[in-house]
């Protein structure tokens, strides 16, 4: 962003929007709607009336893993956060320490050999940093033979610090979310599609609004090492590559659900813009320089300042949208992080040859 943004503690989302004491339910938050530089402001309950029919949102189904559990180095508590599962079983992991609050702190992973007790008498051993570039999430070997069974059963959650209290899981599931086979799921919420409800989802289906399951099991955050996302697991269904293919084809604009759906989808489409059945892992981090070839808005939430999520923002919309959408919503008092309100982002008005998607398309 080329604005210095600060985000005011007050506008720190602590609870979700249905415990503010106020009768409301998940889609009670607010909406941020900008078209290129023009915006205006909405309750997302309005959001059937603000797309049309044969506009697709592509969604993510993967679940939310009670992701944090606690251990003890030698005599000193520290609490795991379980991100991704590697292929070859090892996880990549993210200690942290308690803060007294309930809440933790970051702290450097390692030396390799350490060795982390976890309850049933499970042993976690660090064995190498997930990457060169930071030692925060390490590669770390646990002979518990279902890690995700650990979970269930001494997990909870992943909680920071701006939050007020713990939660259950179940606030933390969307209304997306689908239990996968080998039960795998997500380290922290795809948050964006939280404010959907059944009721929205259907009087945006009798409205001709289309969805595209897609999965990306999300890792643990990295906003505050000010790093770039880490290698993710993802699936692009044929049944959704063909839908998001006919809306390209016709009149209807491919809206993302959330960062996670574009980081998806993005990696199953070729240069051509066709979008292909795929699965695996991505490392694909969108930029204004790489750009996007398939999706035309995005809705999700309103990002730190240092998140490399606005960078793919910048990609869809430009910098001058990202720069007026959240003046506005600083001004206007919006709440920020997965329990606050949402940001929707649609092609500007503006002819195609002058749109930045459009640019950014052809430059691929």
């Amino acid at each position: 962003m080329t604005i210095a943004v600060r985000i005011p503690e007050e506008l720190l989302a602590r609870v979700p929007v249905e415990q503010r004491g106020n009768g409301l339910d998940r889609d009670g938050v607010r909406l941020l709607v900008s078209r290129g530089t023009e915006v205006s402001h909405h309750a997302f309950v309005e959001l059937p009336g603000l797309l049309r029919a044969g506009d697709l949102l592509i969604v993510n189904t993967s679940p939310t893993l009670a992701a944090a559990v606690d251990g003890w180095i030698g005599h000193a508590r520290v609490v795991v956060h379980f991100s991704t599962r590697g292929d070859d079983g090892r996880w990549a992991v993210e200690l942290r320490d308690p803060d007294g609050a309930g809440t933790t702190r970051a702290r450097a992973g390692g030396p390799a050999g350490t060795e982390v007790r976890l309850p049933g008498d499970v042993r976690l051993v660090l064995e190498e940093p997930l990457t060169a570039r930071s030692p925060r999430l390490w590669w770390a070997r646990v002979p518990e033979p279902d890690v995700l069974r650990l979970l269930r059963r001494h997990g909870r959650p992943i909680r920071y610090s701006y939050t007020e209290r713990d939660q259950p899981l179940s606030v933390y599931q969307t209304v997306f979310a689908l239990a996968s086979a080998d039960g795998a799921g997500s380290a922290e919420m795809p948050s964006a599609a939280r404010p959907f409800t059944p009721r929205l989802v259907a009087e945006l289906v009798s409205r001709g609004v289309q969805f595209a399951p897609i999965t990306l099991h999300t890792g643990v955050s990295s906003a505050e090492s000010h790093e770039p996302p880490y290698p993710e697991r993802f699936t692009v269904p044929e049944t959704s590559a063909r839908l998001i293919n006919a809306a390209k084809a016709g009149d209807g604009r491919v809206v993302a659900v959330g960062t996670t759906a574009v980081r998806a989808v993005e990696s199953a489409a070729g240069p051509d813009g066709v979008v292909r059945a795929a699965e695996g892992w991505t490392d694909l981090v969108v930029t204004p320089e790489r750009g996007v070839r398939v999706v035309d808005g995005l809705l999700t939430g309103l990002h730190e300042p240092e998140a490399s999520h606005l960078l793919m923002l910048e990609a869809i919309t430009g910098p001058a949208a990202v720069d007026r959408s959240y003046e506005e919503a600083l001004r206007g008092l919006y709440l920020w992080h997965e329990f606050g309100d949402a940001h929707l982002i649609l092609p500007s008005k503006i002819p195609s040859s002058e749109n930045p998607h459009t640019e950014h398309c052809s430059s691929n």
